[in-house]
């Protein structure tokens, strides 16, 4: 390949295409292929090359700790888990198309996390924008937006995902202002977007953190509206024999 050519196929971004030249040229030479045919062939690669290196990026941005999958899921070790409750969300895609919300509750251990990673990068992988967060940073970056006069810039940026994971929600208690940013967030994607959420508590004990009955109740009430609620009450803990899921 000419210099010239090379800086030509560099600036229109056609990076797929020159980093598999060589490649190409060797299928034309071999004439398997009409003219039409290998231009076809050599679109489609850029093409795919391109939607992997974009799903790469999106995986990226989500920040997600431990990148698991369902295929993976030890569901023979729990035994009392709904695994064809849970098969049919995560096959249907319905969690992201209607948008309907997954929460689940249960022990710490029980693969509540990994089960909810897997969905997210379902729908990451799937073409959909997501983002994996801590509840304890979630409240404390919605809280810091407030000094510097940007909360409103960053509850638009988390809501806009269209698929936003909420784990460990409950492990901290919280003052009425992030209350209300939380609760303006959950409402702002309430019926648009998908919010994946884990939690070591019931629903009866979100009161003892939110600290706000009334809006405990208002955040229950869309949070369940268009949900499913995947309750691990009664799994046991995955650690010690399998690591952190």
């Amino acid at each position: 390949m000419d210099e010239e050519l090379d800086k030509m196929l560099k600036y229109i971004g056609l990076r797929g295409l020159l980093a598999n030249w060589d490649h190409y040229m060797d299928v034309a030479k071999k004439g398997n292929f009409s003219p039409v045919r290998l231009l076809m062939y050599i679109i489609e690669q850029e093409y795919k090359i391109k939607q992997e290196n974009a799903r790469k990026r999106r995986i990226s941005h989500a920040r997600i700790p431990e990148p698991f999958v369902i295929e993976t899921f030890p569901f023979d070790r729990q035994p009392k888990l709904n695994r064809k409750k849970i098969l049919s969300i995560y096959d249907s895609l319905d969690y992201i198309l209607k948008p309907h919300n997954v929460i689940w509750i249960g022990p710490t251990g029980t693969g509540k996390t990994g089960l909810a990673t897997a969905f997210l990068t379902q729908a990451i992988d799937k073409g959909y924008r997501g983002k994996f967060v801590l509840f304890p940073e979630l409240v404390e970056t919605l809280y810091q937006s407030i000094a510097d006069h940007t909360e409103a810039k960053v509850l638009k940026a988390f809501a806009s995902y269209d698929c936003l994971l909420i784990d460990e929600l409950g492990f901290i208690e919280i003052d009425p202002v992030q209350v209300g940013l939380f609760f303006t967030l959950m409402h702002k994607r309430h019926k648009k977007k998908c919010t994946l959420i884990t939690s070591n508590l019931g629903f009866e004990q979100w009161g003892t953190f939110l600290k706000s009955p009334q809006l405990t109740a208002a955040l229950l009430d869309r949070l369940t509206e268009y949900s499913h609620v995947i309750n691990m009450k009664n799994c046991v803990s995955l650690r010690s024999k399998l690591g952190t899921i």
